[in-house]
């Protein structure tokens, strides 16, 4: 039997560049400061910089706001996005900042145990702050290279076919090759873009917050109990530090332009409870809708969106963060292609093509789960009745993997169920698959051991793995991990990965 050989060719980190600017070395036909400017500094915006620079792009971050968020919210990053961490060495210094619970019970808040067998090595949920994952994410892109400037918001831009010119607030101009909307819900590089962003308004409030209680903690378990039965949207949990996470529906509260008060949630808790627990000293206190839209386009010209710049959907099933992060990972190593000068003509717009769809779906699962949030005769009826259903294991199984980002499976042809979807974090001779992706290249997984990459060594590492735990005898992944290929032909492998990562070099 060969010994497994892992080969790819060598190149150093991306090192931080403090003051990037044209020089008579740069490698590009017309040189400007930046290859790529991002508008918004989140979880998206973040994991995109930094996914360019393990391409050597170079990527200026413009926050609007001077300081982060005042207020911990906790999120969850659900299994794909704990995969992706994985990938790019990410995993352990975010399970250290997270706590980790059962994947279960996402799907409309119906309390159902963890399917067994998930198809993952990280089938979990992790909830974590979120300044906190913000950050995490940030010190990596900046540790990469990126630069991120913050109190600077996108006034307005120009592009052309060499780029694109970006005003600044304060009159400011900048210039790069593209410009990508990371920017949120309000996005105004979307607004300014003119892309539309159809959907359903916001018909329902809720108000969201950390506060502490007066009363004992039996007696608030006991009526959140109570009023669960028919009301998802009301809860108290236990935060830590003596506070509640508070959740309550905000009809009757008068303006929704203003931001809620410690009195709207007494209010509120009198309302639906009968009591508002002796609720005081609120650490932060917000609201949100359940609107619903998705931008017609990802990407014009020059000019691109991800996150909720591209789509908002109601919070329910936690996916928000998730999708937005997931759009980074699949945007990155694309736009980088495009920049460094070797990505096949369509590739950019593989962007749109896998990632909107995936959003609709998203969109579509959260609207069901609202109409499931319903206090009415009919969806409570409905959800009595999926409630029964998802104790047949596949049906909760289909729920969890759709929540978690698991089941996605793009559109490359024709083939085994593997193609198109992503592998999971097997073991290989050198540990596990997932370490070998850090630097965001793709990967030949060979079991045959007579395979090359040839000419694309330089974007494609090989290796030769006979004992890898594999149904087919060879895999081609993307930087994202999904398969692109499977065979064992070398002419066929050559199609695919001119098909995926251009020419060869030489």
């Amino acid at each position: 039997m060969n010994s497994p050989q892992f080969t790819a060719e060598p190149s150093p980190s991306p090192s931080p560049s403090p003051s990037p600017s044209p020089s008579d070395a740069d490698p590009y036909p017309h040189p400007v400061p930046y290859d790529v400017i991002i508008a918004g500094c989140g979880p998206t915006g973040a994991m995109l910089a930094a996914e360019l620079r393990l391409h050597d792009v170079r990527v200026l971050v413009l926050e609007k706001e001077t300081e982060p968020a005042p207020f911990v919210r906790i999120v969850g990053l659900h299994i794909r996005s704990l995969e992706l961490m994985a990938m790019r060495g990410l995993l352990d210094r975010v399970l250290e900042h997270g706590r980790r619970r059962p994947a279960a019970g996402f799907f409309a808040g119906i309390s159902k145990p963890a399917p067994e067998g998930l198809d993952s090595a990280h089938a979990y949920l992790l909830g974590i702050p979120h300044p906190v994952i913000v950050r995490l994410l940030e010190e990596h892109a900046v540790q990469l290279g990126a630069q991120v400037r913050r109190g600077c918001a996108v006034a307005g831009f120009e592009q052309d076919d060499e780029g694109v010119t970006v005003d600044l607030a304060d009159g400011e101009q900048l210039r790069a090759r593209y410009l990508v909307g990371c920017d949120g819900g309000r996005s105004a590089v979307r607004k300014l873009l003119g892309v539309g962003f159809p959907g359903e308004p916001s018909r329902t409030e809720t108000l969201m917050g950390e506060m502490e209680v007066g009363v004992p903690q039996e007696e608030v378990a006991a009526k959140v109990a109570e009023i669960g039965e028919t009301n998802k949207r009301f809860w108290l949990r236990p935060f830590g530090g003596g506070a509640y996470s508070v959740v309550v529906p905000a009809a009757g509260v008068a303006d929704r332009a203003e931001p809620p008060t410690l009195q709207d949630f007494k209010q509120q808790l009198r309302a639906i409870a009968g009591t508002d627990f002796g609720v005081h000293s609120p650490r932060w206190l917000s609201r949100f809708g359940d609107a619903t839209r998705l931008a017609e386009l990802y990407r014009v010209g020059r000019v691109l969106l991800a996150g909720d710049a591209a789509h908002i959907h109601p919070p329910t099933g936690g996916q928000g963060l998730n999708l937005g992060v997931q759009d980074a990972f699949n945007l990155g190593w694309k736009l980088a292609a495009q920049i460094r000068g070797w990505a096949p003509e369509t590739l950019l717009d593989t962007y749109q093509t896998e990632r909107r769809p995936v959003a609709e779906n998203v969109l579509d699962n959260t609207r069901a789960q609202m109409e499931l949030h319903s206090t009415e005769p009919g969806p409570q009826a409905l959800r009595r009745l999926l409630t029964e259903l998802m104790d047949i294991d596949e049906v909760n199984r289909r729920l969890i993997e759709k929540i978690a980002a698991i089941d996605i499976r793009y559109d490359f042809g024709d083939g085994s169920d593997l193609l198109g979807r992503r592998l999971r974090d097997i073991d290989v001779e050198q540990g596990h698959l997932y370490g070998l992706l850090h630097r965001g290249r793709g990967l030949l997984l060979d079991r045959t051991a007579r395979l090359t990459v040839g000419g694309w060594s330089d974007r494609v590492d090989h290796l030769a793995d006979p004992t890898a735990v594999l149904d087919v005898p060879c895999v081609l992944l993307r930087p994202d991990g999904h398969v692109a290929w499977i065979g064992d032909d070398q002419q066929d492998l050559d199609d695919h990965l001119s098909r995926w990562f251009g020419e060869p070099a030489g």
